[in-house]
């Protein structure tokens, strides 16, 4: 199927996807390595993990550095990354974690086969039309009482912003926890806090809801 017979959603996404792969050395310099991350967030994904029954998966695990960080502290953790560039990063960074080629909307899990699934950034691409998909398919994939941890820039109303490397969106919490819940989640906890001057950090996690 060509780019142009995909359905837009498709088509948007891999255009991403490219955007990554080509400046995937340069998004490492800048943002890619965990002296990068805030030691709050070190402190709010690490705690989540720790409570995790079974495998994690990090989807959309970029230059595998989070997949790295979890595994080197006990978490039985998996990288899923749809960018080839990141995928062969990370596997030549981290030899001993593992990686391998997916995406949130399709992760070739079987149900409820996963503990749990971080989600940290991975979804800040996807349209608001669209984030069901993936949601659906991370509700299909963990265990029933098994956690989703999800980061994402957040706002007081929704908005699409120019992000340096593709269009984004923020998400007021409450909007994106409801999206959450109607997946098939019991949100347990929310965070916000002030990043960049322009950009707020919101965290959701949540339980996956038994299936009666």
């Amino acid at each position: 199927m060509t780019a142009e017979q995909r359905p837009s959603g498709e088509a948007a996404d891999e255009r991403v996807f490219a955007s990554y792969g080509a400046r995937a050395e340069e998004y490492v310099s800048a943002v890619g390595r965990m002296e990068h991350v805030d030691q709050a967030d070190l402190d709010c994904v690490l705690r989540w993990a720790r409570g995790i029954a079974g495998r994690v998966l990090d989807v959309g695990s970029g230059p595998g550095q989070w997949t790295d960080w979890l595994s080197q502290r006990g978490v039985r953790v998996e990288g899923v990354e749809p960018v080839p560039e990141f995928v062969a990063l990370a596997e030549a960074s981290y030899p001993e974690s593992s990686f391998r080629l997916g995406r949130g909307e399709s992760l070739n899990e079987a149900d409820g086969a996963i503990g749990g699934v971080l989600a940290w950034y991975s979804l800040i691409h996807m349209p608001p039309a669209d984030i069901d998909r993936a949601l659906v398919e991370f509700a299909r994939v963990i265990r029933p009482g098994g956690g989703l941890l999800l980061g994402f820039f957040t706002a007081t109303e929704p908005g699409r912003f120019e992000h340096a490397i593709a269009p984004a969106y923020f998400w007021p919490v409450e909007q994106l926890a409801a999206r959450v819940e109607a997946a098939g989640f019991a949100v347990r906890e929310t965070e916000t806090r002030q990043g960049r001057p322009d950009r707020a950090h919101g965290s959701i996690s949540a339980i996956r809801s038994r299936i009666e």
